[in-house]
């Protein structure tokens, strides 16, 4: 690893030595690329959003196997068995939950309480507030060049984080269109004192998605991606037969029952886990066209963080 001392907030909210954060993305962060992550100096977070509880439990239990590091958990509040999976959370012992997707209040509390380190994921200054209202410790602001479900109001990382940064006390989480080191100088000098990276750990050896995902991730070029489907949840997908066949239902007028028609169940499991490239949701952010390679997490942590610190060394020549 890059011998590089990073320390503030984050670094000491999660006892880890680099502020970057690897994206908890249903179908891409098992226990594997979690541990990888937090193993090679970052935090590692499981996706809970795609698995039952008893998948989740074998996860936790693998990630504690192989990583004696902090990791965490992200879970999308729209789950309908919040209940079971926060509660297992509670018993396995994870000290650290992301939580997005519904109103952190009604959760931030709860899992506190057992001492348990509460971030919350917003795509706003007024979902920031409501957020550190609620007590959590710390905000992701993810801007609208992220991949997967997205925010509604279109705010692109370079504006949302400074906004952010401006109105909330506690630290604050970049997200959205980050994969390099030069992305995350920019995000701190904005304001943040961490990033959330997701797409460029989709590309790595690691990550439980498609090798076929995988690969479509690294042929993404500029204008590959589109953020659709606001009428049930904005997700910005790479644009395939499955995207297509949304935008001709647009065309023909289709109404909020016939998207969800089109959509079904199991979509994105369909693309990004199982590599049906055409009929699949591949979800992933406009960064992808900077990504070039699959490689070992631990080698996309390193390469982060080096050239972190060669982008401030030019920085403060200027």
């Amino acid at each position: 690893m890059y011998p590089v001392i990073m320390k503030n907030r984050i670094t000491e909210l999660f006892g880890i030595e680099y502020p970057i954060i690897q994206a908890g993305m249903v179908w891409a962060s098992g226990w594997r690329l979690a541990s990888a992550v937090s193993n090679a100096g970052g935090l590692g977070l499981i996706g809970a959003g795609s698995m039952y509880p008893d998948v989740l439990r074998e996860h936790i239990q693998k990630c504690q196997k192989a990583t004696d590091r902090p990791f965490g958990v992200n879970i999308p509040m729209l789950y309908p068995n919040i209940d079971e999976l926060m509660e297992l959370i509670i018993d396995m012992g994870v000290k650290i939950v992301f939580t997005a997707a519904g109103n952190p209040k009604t959760w931030t509390g709860h899992l506190k309480s057992h001492g348990i380190t509460v971030v919350h994921v917003v795509s706003s200054v007024k979902f920031a507030l409501k957020a550190q209202e609620a007590g959590v410790d710390a905000i992701v602001a993810e801007g609208f060049e992220a991949g997967g479900h997205n925010g509604r109001d279109e705010t692109t990382t370079l504006v949302l984080i400074p906004a952010v940064k401006e109105k909330i006390d506690i630290p604050v989480i970049a997200a959205g269109g980050i994969a390099t080191g030069k992305a995350m100088l920019a995000s701190m000098v904005l304001g943040a004192e961490g990033v959330q990276i997701g797409s460029r750990f989709v590309a790595s050896c690691e990550a439980s998605s498609h090798e076929l995902f995988k690969q479509k991730v690294v042929e993404a070029g500029e204008g590959d991606t589109q953020l659709t489907l606001k009428e049930l949840t904005p997700v910005r997908l790479i644009k395939n037969k499955f995207y297509h066949d949304v935008q001709e239902a647009y065309g023909k007028g289709a109404d909020k029952e016939q998207l969800k028609e089109l959509l079904g169940r199991a979509r994105a499991k369909k693309g990004m886990f199982e590599g049906d490239m055409e009929e699949g949701e591949l979800e992933i952010g406009q960064v992808s066209a900077l990504i070039h390679d699959i490689k070992p997490a631990a080698e996309i942590v390193s390469e982060i963080v080096a050239e972190f610190e060669a982008a401030k060394k030019k920085v403060s020549q200027l």
